[in-house]
């Protein structure tokens, strides 16, 4: 004899995992800090990397004119103030990602609470 409810909790299980599943496993496999840092970590990496380009982009994008204000320009200043515009970028990116990170993160462990929850209401489903 079939049981509904057990073929559908069955089927939802089998969704979660096909879906999003593979995913918030992963993260989950992870102690909260370790996930937060590694994700910030990468991506105070891709804002450096960022931030070089575009800059080497405004330097490039009128060349002739950064050489020649080159030696008029105070450079101490100038470095110091490329200095600060990175900081605040690269500080500014790594706060949004620990924002999301930390809410991502939560929102996964809820789901996969969810998830485990109800293999164990299966489980049980299946002693009966």
């Amino acid at each position: 004899m079939l049981n509904e409810e057990r073929i559908i909790l069955m089927t939802q299980l089998a969704a979660y995992e096909v879906n999003e599943g593979k995913r918030n496993v992963k993260i989950g496999n992870y102690f909260r800090s370790d996930y937060i840092a590694i994700q910030v970590l990468k991506s105070i990496v891709s804002a450096s990397i960022a931030f070089a380009i575009v800059f080497a982009l405004y330097v490039l994008y009128d060349f002739e004119n950064f050489m020649q204000d080159l030696y008029k320009i105070d450079l101490i200043a100038f470095a110091r103030d490329v200095l600060i515009r990175y900081g605040i970028s690269v500080v500014a990116y790594g706060v949004i990602t620990y924002i999301i990170c930390t809410y991502r993160y939560s929102r996964v462990r809820r789901s996969l609470k969810r998830y485990y929850h109800n293999l164990k209401k299966l489980s049980s489903m299946y002693r009966e």
